[in-house]
């Protein structure tokens, strides 16, 4: 087979493919054609025309995960050196009285859940040492941490409106009751 008649069979199939996983057509199209120049270029090295599949799936598989190494690395390099440090005393007001809320709804979660954020989160216990201290692997404790900060996310979100700045970082919050006023421990807890 040659590259004209791989082209035919396999262009449709192969963009499908990429588009499912990149989700942008022109960077879809990009890829496509960085798949064909390299079976272009190494074609003529596949020794069983029975593995042509596989072998072409393969190289679009690689250039996806290039494309998501480099996509990874423009991030990195487009964070600005130094990061604003707040100053203002409303913002470090906001998330002592939302700290103090954190705790109590931590206590709120089942035990399993409320175990682990204890000893990483509030504690210094690492997911390493939590899988040996709860008998888990490691994935499983990781796993059980991340399911209990979505708990717990679930419970700051029902609980409060959230502010935050482009970073991320909240900024302010109001009860999500009818009074619409800060939050205390009492209120969200």
């Amino acid at each position: 087979m040659n590259t004209e008649e791989v082209w035919r069979s396999f262009y449709s199939p192969l963009r499908n493919f990429i588009i499912k996983r990149i989700k942008n057509d022109h960077d879809a199209d990009d890829i496509l054609q960085n798949v064909f120049m390299k079976i272009h270029a190494n074609l003529d090295t596949l020794k069983d025309d029975q593995k042509l599949q596989s072998w072409i799936y393969q190289i679009t598989r690689n250039s996806i995960i290039d494309y998501f190494r480099k996509e990874q690395s423009h991030l990195k390099t487009d964070l600005p050196h130094e990061f604003p440090i707040y100053q203002d005393e409303e913002m470090n007001d906001a998330i002592k009285e939302l700290s103090a809320c954190i705790r109590p709804m931590i206590q709120g979660l089942s035990d399993k859940f409320k175990q682990a954020l204890e000893l990483t989160e509030l504690g210094d216990c690492t997911q390493k040492e939590l899988s040996v201290q709860l008998g888990l692997s490691i994935s499983g404790a990781k796993s059980r941490v991340q399911r209990g900060r979505e708990k717990l996310k679930e419970l700051l979100l029902n609980c409060c409106n959230f502010e935050f700045d482009r970073l991320g970082n909240i900024i302010d919050y109001t009860s999500r009751g009818t009074s619409n006023t800060k939050c205390s421990s009492s209120d969200c807890c």
